[in-house]
């Protein structure tokens, strides 16, 4: 069990493989990924585990596990990915601490599909072994260049946030009736506000392309009744955040600003538009379905509820 002597040893890594694979010399070379921070059990010069944690650039800890492997022929497959995990979280993770998210993209059929499915919950299991356990499988959708941009109904007008306030404001509104796992999980144990902060800090401030992309919506009186994030991430450009504030609810402006954010990305030519929503989240997995977008894939996330858990 050892981490990698540096980026020179991706020909070891890869011999098990995982969809990320063509994004880790990227990684490597870009700091979203560290030697230090990505693992390798062997057997002799056999490759049997792997794993891989990752964080925005210029951030000095890992921020989700988002790659865990096994070789799915070993008959202790479980085992040997439970003491490599828990062996690398010993000397990355800082004692005390909570262990970043896992989450693995997963087939849409994966339910049905046995052969998908071993796969998924072999990985899963080595997880829940250290105390992870499931917040959410999500779906994700893609938008295609040629699908016909979804409709505007007119009823709504759009405009740059004023400033970061105004976008914490709406976001801490949204927090209310959330069918968002995890900001269900982060209400639990802390304020919308803190929740709203929270998610802006870690995760929509770190976004790479322009914030004039962000909209606010109002209706024509100037009376704020949601926003949309058309962003970029470090592979895609997608639907980074979407929300309507609990007042305005229920009167379909969600498609609304769907719309406006897709069509602020098929502005600049970029050859897809990804976005996700929980499972559960019917009414924004429909919301995607109605605009044109496609579900291709499913993610599983599970989280560790305290520190030390791994």
């Amino acid at each position: 069990m050892r981490p990698l002597s540096g980026p020179g040893e991706l020909d070891l890594f890869t011999q098990l493989s995982y969809l990320l694979d063509h994004e880790l010399a990227d990684d490597f070379a870009a700091g979203r990924r560290r030697p230090e921070w990505t693992w390798v059990a062997l057997r002799g010069d056999r490759l049997v585990a792997r794993l891989s944690w990752w964080s925005p650039p210029g951030t000095d800890a890992p921020f989700v596990l988002d790659l865990l492997d096994v070789d799915d022929t070993l008959p202790d497959a479980v085992d040997v990915g439970v003491h490599l995990l828990r062996t690398a979280t010993a000397a990355v993770i800082p004692e005390g601490t909570t262990p970043p998210e896992y989450y693995r993209f997963v087939p849409g059929d994966w339910h049905e599909n046995r052969a998908a499915g071993d796969v998924v919950r072999t990985r899963v299991a080595v997880v829940e072994r250290l105390g992870a356990r499931l917040i959410a499988e999500r779906l994700r959708f893609e938008w295609r260049p040629g699908t016909p941009l979804p409709a505007a109904s007119g009823r709504l007008e759009f405009r740059e946030p004023k400033d970061t306030e105004e976008l914490l404001s709406l976001m801490t509104s949204v927090m209310e009736g959330t069918l968002d796992a995890h900001g269900q999980a982060d209400l639990a144990r802390m304020s919308p506000r803190k929740a709203a902060e929270l998610h802006f800090g870690e995760e929509i401030a770190h976004y790479p392309s322009p914030r004039e992309w962000w909209r606010v919506a109002t209706l024509p009186d100037g009376t704020p009744v949601g926003f949309v994030f058309p962003a970029r991430n470090e592979y895609n450009a997608m639907i980074g955040y979407i929300g309507v504030v609990p007042a305005h609810r229920g009167r379909g402006h969600i498609d609304d600003l769907l719309a406006e954010g897709t069509r602020v990305l098929a502005e600049q030519d970029v050859p897809r538009i990804r976005a996700a929503t929980d499972l559960d989240n019917a009414p924004m997995a429909a919301a995607f379905t109605r605009a044109g977008y496609v579900n291709f894939e499913r993610v599983v996330n599970l989280t560790w509820a305290h520190a030390g858990t791994a």
